[in-house]
């Protein structure tokens, strides 16, 4: 009978999981809708052709603070720009260095490949992206 249980309780955590679930609770961050499509042939998103790459993109709807789009080499990455360990302020947009993201705000630098950084609460907000065609990417939430 306890075997059956165990095997019960390994069965539903399993099924509960899916590949691209991610928690983006965060109370400084608020959760605005978004879907956007970045077309990687035009010269200002090329470069995300080659892994450990970034690129920041800046607009009206996309994100809290605007996008970051990361080519991790088996995959892209998308995340907000805004710091997600403190209150919006004026610091709160990151700049990128290399294959971290830095807020300057506090100093934390977040590894683009993970989201992470070391001591931080929260992580980077991450989205959802999809490629479409091999040359568009779909950002969205």
């Amino acid at each position: 009978m306890k075997k059956l249980f165990l095997l019960f309780i390994i069965t539903i955590s399993f099924l509960g999981c899916s590949k691209d679930s991610f928690s983006n609770q965060n109370p400084y961050l608020p959760d605005y809708p978004f879907s956007t499509n970045i077309n990687l042939n035009l010269p200002q998103y090329s470069n995300l052709k080659h892994p450990s790459t970034s690129v920041r993109i800046f607009g009206e709807g996309l994100g809290v603070r605007g996008l970051i789009i990361f080519n991790s080499g088996s995959g892209y990455k998308a995340y907000d720009l805004a710091c997600p360990n403190h209150e919006l302020r004026d610091c709160s947009i990151m700049d990128l260095k290399g294959v971290s993201a830095e807020c300057s705000c506090d100093g934390y630098k977040y590894l683009l490949f993970t989201g992470l950084a070391d001591g931080a609460q929260y992580q980077l907000k991450q989205y959802r992206i999809d490629l479409i065609g091999g040359d568009v990417l779909k950002i969205y939430n």
